[in-house]
């Protein structure tokens, strides 16, 4: 099986980050430890944000032209071919149900759904169970990783990204060409620019966008990681502060 380009490059740029992460640490006390490459971080979201201003959401507008029950089609379609995946991660986590609703709407939609344009597995009440390999480790109590804001890719932690190589190489899509990657994240992108526009007034008011994206993105990590039920985070300690 041959790796993909995309993963390799994301490996080699994985490498650098944990060789960078293990010779430094924050100086600053008060600094986010979840996010050790803060400063690189910034750099990387300005840059985003040009490409996306420039170029992305220019092209999602364009891409809105087409009517939206052959866009939302196509997003179906590319969808459908993660149930598979889906359904061994529910095995993992210990989840026989949602594994059985996977089976279900891969079967319905993959039939008379044709390979997935339509769907009418959730008509029948399969709704979706979509689980990653990092979620499945992540609830093993797996660390996250550091924060990382990607080119292009945009927020995510070491163990959501780092496993995509895993998440990208099953049935079927190791029975299609690898060719289909190009327009399978170039939908999949487009649509979901499409879907952010919805965020963009909030986004603009904050304070801090880049602080911003990144507390959304934990708070839905943390939802997807624990199917919206996530334990307490731990209460702050306040007791160096009983002397004042």
């Amino acid at each position: 099986m041959q790796k993909r380009w995309y993963a390799k490059l994301f490996g080699a740029l994985m490498s650098v980050l944990v060789l960078a992460g293990c010779s430094s640490t924050p100086d600053d006390p008060y600094a986010d430890k979840r996010d050790p490459f803060e400063d690189m971080n910034r750099v990387v979201w300005d840059f985003n944000q040009d490409v996306d201003e420039a170029v992305i959401k220019p092209t999602a507008e364009v891409y809105e032209n087409i009517p939206a029950p052959v866009r939302h089609s196509l997003y179906r379609a590319f969808e459908n071919l993660q149930e598979p995946w889906s359904f061994v991660n529910n095995i993992l986590q210990g989840k026989p149900k949602d594994a059985g609703v996977t089976v279900g709407r891969f079967f319905f939609n993959s039939t008379i759904g044709l390979l997935g344009l339509l769907d009418p597995a959730t008509e029948m009440g399969l709704t979706k169970r979509e689980e990653s390999l990092g979620e499945t480790l992540a609830l093993w109590g797996v660390p996250d990783g550091p924060y990382l804001m990607l080119p292009l890719l945009g927020p995510t932690v070491l163990i959501d990204r780092g496993t995509d190589w895993v998440d990208g190489n099953y049935f079927p899509y190791t029975a299609v060409d690898s060719d289909w990657d190009i327009p399978r994240y170039t939908v999949k992108g487009l649509e979901l620019r499409l879907r952010l526009r919805e965020q963009e007034q909030v986004l603009e008011n904050a304070l801090d966008p880049y602080t911003f994206v990144k507390e959304a993105y934990y708070q839905n990590w943390r939802y997807n990681v624990y199917d919206g039920n996530p334990p307490q985070e731990p209460a702050e300690d306040f007791e160096d502060f009983e002397d004042f």
